[in-house]
């Protein structure tokens, strides 16, 4: 069983050795990455089966006991994260195979890529700061290393303001990672769990929740720090955008559930959770003003990041079993619809030459597969019925209603439709509208672009994902009830790391 918490990080690292070895062979590179992503898929799923009833599993690397060795742990929630990072990481391998140029292949774009899914994976399953600490390093190198390998000005700028905000997220951390060990004498979560309560100064707890929440909420793009997120997205290669835009400040997300959940759980905690709820509305509200002010595809995406972030933080802020129930599927649904309408986003280039909304049209008429696909997502990220984005919705707003926020709750309906208009906005001017004469008056008009099938085919699969878990619904409820159930009590989590401590 304890080769079923490490595959997840090993099989991509693996992969990634591989495809150093044979990168110069770029149709080598591409197959090897298209196993190795297949690979990772079934070690995520063989995971997920291992957990589904409630089960936790840990694994001591090294052989040294909790809490002095590195711990990797999966309960419910962690598990379903490194799955639907494996769904993205397939799925964008695939549509890679005709996004992605040799030159980019050769310049190490497998090798980033095999290194993000791993450490994005080794961050949902580890069990200690410090080494949730090496993970977002390991990402930050990795991210940073494709957001600037087309050498453009815009993604040097872009990258610039990346990594420096992410520096300063790491620098924070840093100084909660030595805060906290020299209160407790631990890093490891589960320990802390119990330790953190017993420090003689609350203050200090105070202080190093508050540098979490800042160090974290730059990770997940929240107000008032995301502005390097929309900077930098739009530069990248639609592969590399969606895989970014579905998982990177998910992680940051995943990380202040995990630790105001597990670890900051005292009556202090009030304070924090406060905070959360506040941010959390601003997050909604300048994330889709903004968005509703772009003219460019991936530039009003981006925005919808920020804002769609808020929902998953307003459920954690509210720390009730329906509230963190609607913030872990919205979780899910998030990761899928909004990976997918950046890979839509790369067939509509694709076929029309341009993100620009006054550029591009009529690719109703001439592309209905993908118009499909598109609508899909853009709907459920909208929040209409019966798509998973709807009840993702549905549960944190009726969670807001539950804990008598009125205000917030109304709030969040209303950044609900303002979601809806922005992806009108896109359907009226991508899709609906003719396409637009040449730009030059003596140029023929261009005929129609195939499109190709390794791009097509992962976006019209993870649409049907998102359909189909907004039709069956039932069962992801239930399953983000027990993973909401592990986080509220999280007793059986700190049993299955600390067991056999002295």
């Amino acid at each position: 069983m304890s080769m079923l918490l490490v595959w997840p990080i090993l099989l991509p690292m693996l992969t990634a050795i591989a495809t150093v070895l044979c990168r110069a062979k770029v149709d080598t590179a591409h197959w090897m990455t298209l196993v190795g992503a297949a690979l990772h898929l079934a070690a995520a799923v063989a995971l997920l089966a291992a957990v589904h009833e409630g089960r936790i599993l840990a694994v001591q690397m090294g052989g040294w006991p909790a809490p002095f060795g590195i711990t990797l742990v999966a309960d419910a929630f962690s598990a379903v994260m490194v799955l639907i990072t494996a769904v993205i990481h397939s799925a964008v391998m695939v549509y890679s195979r005709r996004d992605i140029d040799p030159d980019q292949v050769r310049a190490g774009y497998y090798v980033f890529m095999q290194i993000l899914a791993a450490a994005v994976c080794g961050a949902f399953l580890t069990g200690d700061l410090f080494n949730l600490y090496v993970w977002f390093e390991v990402m930050l190198m990795a991210s940073f290393g494709l957001l600037v390998m087309g050498r453009r000005r815009a993604q040097l700028t872009g990258g610039i303001k990346y990594v420096t905000l992410n520096l300063v997220s790491t620098l924070l951390f840093l100084a909660v990672i030595g805060l906290i060990y020299g209160m407790t004498g631990t890093l490891n979560m589960a320990d802390l769990h119990g330790k953190i309560a017993l420090v003689p100064h609350p203050p200090l707890v105070t202080a190093a929740a508050m540098l979490l929440m800042v160090a974290f909420g730059i990770k997940a793009a929240l107000f008032p720090l995301f502005f390097w997120l929309p900077a930098a997205y739009p530069t990248l290669p639609a592969a590399v955008a969606a895989f970014f835009s579905g998982l990177l400040s998910k992680v940051g997300v995943y990380a202040m559930i995990r630790m105001f959940t597990l670890v900051f759980t005292a009556d202090a905690g009030v304070t924090h959770h406060t905070i959360l709820f506040t941010v959390a509305g601003f997050t909604m509200v300048f994330g889709v003003i903004s968005a509703a002010a772009q003219m460019e595809m991936r530039r009003i995406l981006s925005f919808h990041i920020v804002s769609q972030i808020g929902y998953m933080v307003l459920g954690l802020s509210l720390m009730t079993p329906l509230a963190l129930t609607g913030a872990i599927i919205y979780l899910l649904h998030n990761i899928l619809a909004k990976s997918n309408l950046f890979l839509a986003g790369g067939l509509v280039r694709q076929a029309a030459g341009s993100f620009h909304l006054d550029r591009v049209g009529g690719i109703y008429n001439n592309y209905g597969l993908l118009s499909i696909g598109f609508l899909v997502s853009a709907l459920a990220l909208a929040g209409m019925p019966p798509l998973s984005g709807f009840w993702a919705k549905l549960l944190v707003i009726q969670a807001t209603l539950e804990s008598r926020h009125y205000a917030m709750a109304l709030v969040a309906a209303a950044v609900g439709l303002l979601t809806l208009f922005s992806m009108i906005k896109i359907w009226a001017e991508v899709f609906w509208k003719p396409a637009p004469p040449p730009a030059d008056a003596h140029q023929a008009p261009e005929g129609r672009r195939k499109l190709s099938a390794w791009m097509l085919a992962p976006m019209l699969a993870l649409a049907g994902i998102t359909l189909v878990m907004g039709l069956a619904m039932e069962p992801v409820i239930r399953f983000a009830e027990i993973a909401a159930g592990q986080l509220l009590d999280p007793r059986a989590y700190v049993t299955a790391v600390l067991e056999g401590m002295p």
